[in-house]
């Protein structure tokens, strides 16, 4: 059995956009419970998530687009005590309420904390449930649900903090992880691989051209095979080629068939393969080193199955 630390904190469950926003805090609860009824949960090494340092996001974002959430955030607060409305609009999907700015220092933090706590070796891996998400938010710009850009702030922490020279990013959701790869193209420390359904929210991706993206378009309806066979030839290849020394993980779950946000064909079994492959890579080159982030997934129970699988596969147990 490996150990696997699990990585959360109560402030990511007050953040929350609206009734019957898809990227509610039932999504972490329903991990929660799943986690617990199926007897994984006690394998886990729980940690707090501790809050990201302003410096911290300052390794992937301008300081500008962080003191304007902050800003946003304290101006909503005055607000809301003024009898205001209890969200400030981003764009036409993604709103703060008063809690956003902590549970996303929160969720920065976490994965922060669990790449210190791999690299020195308390964990052998660690899965950070967290919320809000982040692959969609630029240097400079919040979207997509996404306020900061969790793993891209791992993966400059991991380069410029503890001095690695090759960190790799890996991209299962079914949207484009667009801000991390706007946030780290062009980087000759960090490779960032995935797939994604295209064209699809946000847009954009295909026509990347920088030499450390791998990022793989698919048509939607693909189903787990075709995934299992681009995984093979050719995300397997890029990242044993690349040797990285901590590979990090951008776990989107929405790629599941029966996610609505979504219109890939992937079930459980296809993320615990996905993640039994990333882990024997990161055996081989990565001293197993593996620190994975939740990002999409949005059917409660495909979410709540999904992760399991995967979590599975990172303790061992699988």
């Amino acid at each position: 059995m490996q150990h696997t630390g699990y990585y959360f904190h109560d402030d990511c469950l007050l953040h929350e956009m609206g009734a019957g926003h898809p990227e509610c805090p039932e999504r972490l609860q329903a991990i929660e419970k799943q986690l617990q009824a199926s007897g994984l949960m006690p394998a886990l090494q729980r940690r707090e998530a501790p809050p990201a340092a302003l410096a911290d996001l300052e390794l992937a974002h301008g300081r500008m687009h962080i003191a304007a959430l902050r800003g946003l955030t304290d101006s909503l607060r005055d607000d809301v005590a003024a009898g205001g409305p209890p969200h400030a609009q981003i764009d036409p999907d993604t709103s703060i309420n008063m809690h956003t700015w902590d549970a996303a220092l929160r969720a920065a933090g976490a994965a922060i904390a669990a790449t210190d706590a791999v690299l020195a070796g308390e964990f052998n891996n660690a899965f950070c449930a967290v919320r809000p998400p982040g692959h969609h938010a630029c240097r400079d710009r919040a979207m997509g649900f996404c306020f900061f850009n969790n793993v891209a702030v791992a993966a400059r922490h991991a380069v410029e903090r503890h001095g690695l020279q090759r960190v790799a990013i890996v991209d299962f959701d079914v949207h484009h992880g667009n801000g991390t790869q706007d946030i780290l193209a062009g980087d000759p420390h960090i490779l960032m691989v995935g797939f994604y359904q295209h064209p699809f929210y946000p847009y954009v991706g295909a026509d990347a051209s920088a030499g450390n993206m791998l990022n793989l378009p698919v048509p939607a309806y693909t189903k787990g095979d075709a995934i299992r066979a681009l995984v093979r030839d050719q995300w397997l290849p890029r990242l044993e080629a690349f040797r990285p020394e901590l590979l990090l993980i951008s776990a989107g779950f929405d790629a599941h068939r029966d996610d609505e946000l979504g219109q890939l064909g992937l079930v459980e079994a296809d993320f615990a393969w996905i993640t039994a492959e990333l882990c024997a890579l990161a055996a081989r080159h990565a001293a197993g080193r593996v620190v994975s982030c939740l990002e999409g997934g949005y059917h409660l129970g495909a979410l709540a199955r999904s992760v399991d699988a995967h979590v599975r596969v990172l303790a061992g147990l699988s």
